[in-house]
């Protein structure tokens, strides 16, 4: 009894944390980065970064990160995530142009149903092809 009080308080404290920080987040980014920088820091994901380059960052990713970790994270991202975060049109857009590079393969099966409805959420778009030709 006393220990699910305990995890009901933390749980409670963690979710006001986060969304206290992703709200400041917001605000930061909305008032205070132009939408010109944005723009440079997109395209230049997009044009000037290789996609080698990416590709070896994913697959780090995969191998150092425990597919526990991975889980956790996606769950968290879904529950902590405010809705401010998803109705900022400049967040959502740098969150979706790094998330689009994230494969399907990479998503732990146990969070697939979740890590779509994170995908839909803050808009993040599905890239058709990220391989080497």
């Amino acid at each position: 009894m006393a220990s699910n009080k305990r995890r009901l308080k933390r749980e409670s404290i963690i979710r006001s944390l986060a969304e206290k920080w992703f709200s400041a987040f917001v605000k930061l980014v909305d008032r205070y980065a132009p939408d010109r920088l944005l723009l440079f820091a997109l395209n230049f994901l997009d044009k000037r970064v290789p996609n080698k380059l990416i590709t070896l960052a994913i697959n780090a990713a995969e191998k150092l990160v425990p597919r526990k970790l991975r889980s956790t994270a996606i769950a968290a991202a879904d529950e902590y995530i405010p809705d401010a975060v998803a109705n900022s049109r400049k967040t959502c857009t740098v969150i979706a142009a790094v998330g689009k590079y994230i494969p399907d393969e990479i998503i732990p099966p146990e969070s697939a149903e979740t890590w779509e409805n994170l995908k839909t959420k803050l808009h993040i778009p599905k890239l058709i092809s990220n391989k080497q030709k």
